[in-house]
């Protein structure tokens, strides 16, 4: 149960603190986007034909812009996203900056001008007060094909991760070890960059089938990084039924090697593509196997974390109000304050700014995650987004009648 002094704390109810920040037009726009992602049919056809009249030229750009784009993504550069991030700062609300466009659409050319620009986003958030923390996606910088066959090979050893990480690499002919060495030399230009600019690196999850050579190669990453601090965070997705397994054995090898675990912790975002998969090629699915499951390891998870805080930096990565509670209880529980900087909540732009606002509002660390780049290379990430708050149960509905509930506070 959630103790009365955390409730009183952290009323996610107060939609004047949620949405403070927001004007009244921002207020009646949001509310006709919300609304209209309530309809499961418009979605669908949106989702269809948004990508394909972005790539046939069609001049609907602006349509985009001032709607979905202007709800979910802090702009197409940096200096749009910077007046979103301080307006954030302003309620008290940090920032994780996303450079919303992945490599490989140009081979090696494509990956190091990937890497590049996440080396550039860093040494900007390094002279930003209020953005602690950027993404990367390795797969911005590797060949999905290359990830693909070292997961394979490492799958053939039952030794610790970076023991099969270590054997797959002896597996590999000359050219692909070539390969992969400028994989990791670009990894670690981005670590040093973040260590050097005192930024955070959040390293994204990825689908199941080329989750350990991230997994190890991040892990690599942390014991060279987090010694002293906390540089680099792995991401773990709770919607697999291994991961929390997983995050145990993390939290033993930083304790064994007495580097700081950077724990991102989210519920996923691949399952029915990794259901589909799974039932096409006839292995079990790494899902979990009912939703109360997930919620289950994903609040043990945060409990594990708390519980090992002298070795661990922990991103509670969610939109669900309970496991937010509940990491806030467990810190006093732990005697820890809500303020300290080693426990960070964070929710993306856009959605769940009653959680977001009203734990700035109580004194945590939080942040938005802020995905930005040209409207042609975020939309689908906007997809992703629109088709979530469509499907999810209960999302599109709770989002309107908080911000029904404001507009009639304000007498709008």
């Amino acid at each position: 149960m959630i103790s009365e002094k955390t409730k009183a704390a952290i009323a996610f109810d107060n939609t004047e603190n949620a949405f403070a920040y927001k004007t009244d037009s921002d207020l009646s726009k949001a509310h006709f986007l919300f609304n209209s992602m309530g309809y499961q049919w418009l979605v669908n056809m949106g989702t269809r034909i948004t990508p394909w009249a972005i790539k046939a030229g069609l001049p609907i750009k602006g349509l985009i812009r001032n709607t979905i784009f202007k709800q979910f993504v802090g702009g197409e550069t940096l200096a749009q996203t910077a007046a979103v991030a301080d307006r954030l700062g302003q309620y008290g609300v940090s920032v994780i900056l996303d450079y919303g466009v992945e490599g490989g659409h140009n081979g090696e050319a494509g990956f190091e001008a990937s890497s590049a620009e996440f080396i550039n986003v860093i040494a900007y958030a390094g002279t930003q007060k209020n953005i602690p923390f950027i993404s990367i996606k390795v797969t911005g910088f590797a060949r999905f094909e290359l990830l693909e066959k070292l997961d394979a090979l490492m799958h053939e050893s039952t030794l610790t991760l970076v023991k099969r990480y270590e054997y797959a690499m002896h597996k590999l002919d000359a050219a692909e070890r070539a390969e992969w060495g400028r994989v990791e030399a670009r990894m670690k230009a981005v670590c040093d960059a973040a260590a050097t600019h005192g930024v955070g690196v959040l390293v994204d999850a990825e689908e199941s089938w080329i989750q350990d050579p991230v997994d190890a190669l991040t892990c690599i990453m942390m014991d060279v990084y987090n010694r002293n601090t906390c540089v680099v965070y792995n991401t773990v997705q709770l919607y697999r039924h291994d991961r929390l397994a997983f995050l145990r054995a993390m939290l033993h090898a930083a304790t064994e090697r007495q580097f700081v675990l950077g724990a991102k912790l989210v519920r996923g975002a691949y399952m029915e593509k990794e259901r589909q998969r799974a039932a096409a090629m006839g292995y079990p699915s790494p899902i979990q196997p009912d939703k109360a499951s997930t919620d289950a390891d994903y609040n043990d998870a945060v409990m594990l974390c708390i519980d090992h805080l002298e070795q661990t930096s922990l991103i509670v990565a969610t939109h669900n109000e309970d496991s937010n509670l509940l990491a806030a209880k467990w810190m006093q529980r732990k005697g820890y304050q809500l303020t300290d900087p080693r426990i960070h909540f964070s929710q993306l732009y856009g959605m769940s700014d009653h959680i977001t606002f009203n734990l700035a509002k109580a004194g945590c660390s939080v942040s938005k995650y802020l995905p930005f780049g040209p409207i042609e290379d975020v939309v689908p990430y906007l997809m992703r987004r629109a088709q979530e708050n469509s499907s999810v149960s209960g999302q599109t509905g709770r989002e309107l009648l908080l911000i029904k509930k404001e507009m009639k506070r304000r007498g709008i």
